[in-house]
């Protein structure tokens, strides 16, 4: 459970808010001597401003490659290169874009409430085979469904959080 909470803060940092943020570029893979590499391992990636980041490679020469990846991402950035330095400006979001980033947060949402329940109903298949090997009693049994729904219970408050914050971040202007 502790793992979909994680992954569903990784899936929400790739989800482009109005500011410029680092992680935006942590799905970003650059053709780098025939393997394809994360791009935070080619280039120093930097906040300038509010709405721009800056890439700085540490190699001359694999500015146009980086340039060519950023563009070909899903994320719908345009990045300008002077010199060694690579300048990515963060087009506002248009209340169409913001709507549809939300959609995507709470598809992200739901696959993570699903593999909670997933958890839960592995962990609970678990507790019905040791009753049923007589390890434990009915009572106990009882007990640890109570307990492994609070468990689940919690969890998936904390997704409802992280994607009422994340439509608050969104909807910011």
């Amino acid at each position: 459970m502790e793992k979909a909470i994680d992954a569903l803060g990784s899936n929400f940092n790739k989800i482009r808010t109005g500011r410029a943020h680092p992680s935006l570029l942590d799905g970003i893979r650059v053709n780098y001597y025939g393997s394809e590499t994360p791009l935070g391992q080619l280039a120093n990636i930097g906040v300038e401003d509010a709405r721009t980041l800056t890439v700085t490679p540490w190699e001359k020469n694999i500015v146009p490659d980086v340039e060519k990846a950023i563009m070909k991402s899903d994320l719908g950035l345009n990045p300008s290169s002077a010199g060694t330095v690579i300048r990515i400006p963060m087009p506002a979001l248009t209340e169409e874009t913001r709507k549809g980033y939300i959609k995507q947060a709470k598809q992200e949402a739901e696959s993570a409430r699903v593999s909670i329940r997933s958890a839960r109903r592995d962990v609970l298949a678990d507790i019905k085979d040791l009753l049923k090997e007589k390890e434990i009693s009915e009572d106990e049994e009882r007990r640890a469904q109570d307990d492994i729904q609070k468990i689940t219970d919690k969890y998936i408050g904390e997704v409802d959080k992280a994607l009422t914050a994340k439509e608050a971040d969104l909807m910011e202007i």
